[in-house]
């Protein structure tokens, strides 16, 4: 049997191509040197104009090796190589004298640009432009329009630390039966207290996708219409990056977090923009914040029999469902 990806459901086929912002900033994490920005760009384009173009890979071999560095484990293609390839096609030709809106996403913590591709595909092909933002150093593999590539940064500080009893602080957090407030109070508690690394890193990630906007709309203005305003969205960090930038950046005006805990002091927000947490049963809880000091509608989605990473591209390549959760059902064809 062999996986097969989803195929997108929109009206569009889609395109992809990549740009990078060299040296952006000072780097402030323990590997120094410039901080450096990675983009994907995912755009509608003719299904006409796909006909005869090969597809881009899901995985390249970089980020293979990434996989195996952080995680020990990694995708095998080596008997099945088509499964690798990914419903979009590079560079492929743009709709002339058409744009479309924007979306930005944003991957979780040493995840990867690509580790949500279909879903960047699959609003590309209803109609909008996807900047998926890479994070140097914090995603397991980086890769820049000039060759080079990194790896996830082993200096960075855990999750939690120190790690059990961050843990035990999120798991008493997990089973509590008290209300948004008082959960927001535990949540912000436990990370002040374990996960003060985490709290710092969220104004860089807001940085890196402030340039990566900043980006679209000096090259891009002939591909994205910025007339209605950008919208948000990422997994897990990224997702938590994705209400920040919505209550902090008038730029975006919707945004939705994927299963994202919100690590960061959010004690001066109030949400202004229209907002959706879409959440599973293991960190439901830890987003709690969300529906508190809201000017705009609030929204809650709840995936009671999904894990973290069933909301990622790779419930498909590594389909285990102690990671992945009873609803994520492998794709296969024979």
């Amino acid at each position: 049997m062999k996986v097969q990806f989803p195929k997108p459901t929109g009206q569009y086929a889609v395109g992809t191509f990549t740009y990078t912002i060299k040296d952006h900033r000072k780097e402030v994490l323990p590997a120094g040197g410039m901080r450096s920005i990675a983009a994907r760009v995912y755009y509608p384009c003719t299904k006409e104009s796909v006909e005869g173009l090969p597809k881009a890979s899901a995985l390249s071999p970089n980020m293979i090796k990434g996989f195996k560095a952080s995680f020990h484990v990694a995708p095998d293609f080596t008997k099945n190589p088509e499964v690798n390839l990914s419903e979009c096609y590079t560079d492929a030709p743009r709709i002339p004298e058409q744009k479309f809106p924007l979306i930005i996403f944003n991957h979780g913590y040493n995840s990867y640009r690509e580790g949500n591709s279909l879903l960047c595909i699959e609003l590309a092909s209803h109609g909008y432009v996807v900047i998926s933002v890479a994070h140097s150093y914090e995603a397991l593999c980086t890769e820049f329009d000039d060759g080079s590539w990194l790896l996830s940064d082993k200096k960075n500080t855990k999750l939690y630390d120190p790690m059990l009893g961050g843990l035990f602080a999120m798991y008493k957090i997990i089973k509590s039966k008290a209300g948004d407030k008082e959960l927001a109070l535990m949540v912000d508690q436990a990370q002040r207290k374990y996960c003060k690394y985490m709290m710092g890193r969220l104004p860089e990630w807001i940085i890196d996708n402030e340039a990566a906007l900043d980006y679209a709309k000096k090259k891009l203005s002939d591909l994205i219409d910025f007339s209605k305003g950008v919208g948000a969205t990422g997994h897990s960090f990224g997702g938590n990056t994705a209400y920040a930038l919505c209550a902090r950046n008038p730029d975006f005006v919707c945004g939705i977090n994927i299963d994202g805990a919100l690590f960061g002091d959010y004690s001066n927000d109030t949400q202004t923009k229209p907002f959706m947490q879409i959440s599973c049963r293991d960190n439901e809880k830890a987003a709690a914040r969300v529906y508190l000091k809201h000017a705009q509608p609030v929204y809650k989605v709840l995936f009671k029999d999904m894990k973290h990473i069933g909301f990622a591209d790779s419930k498909y390549t590594m389909p285990m469902k102690s990671v992945v959760g009873k609803l994520c059902k492998q794709a296969e064809r024979a």
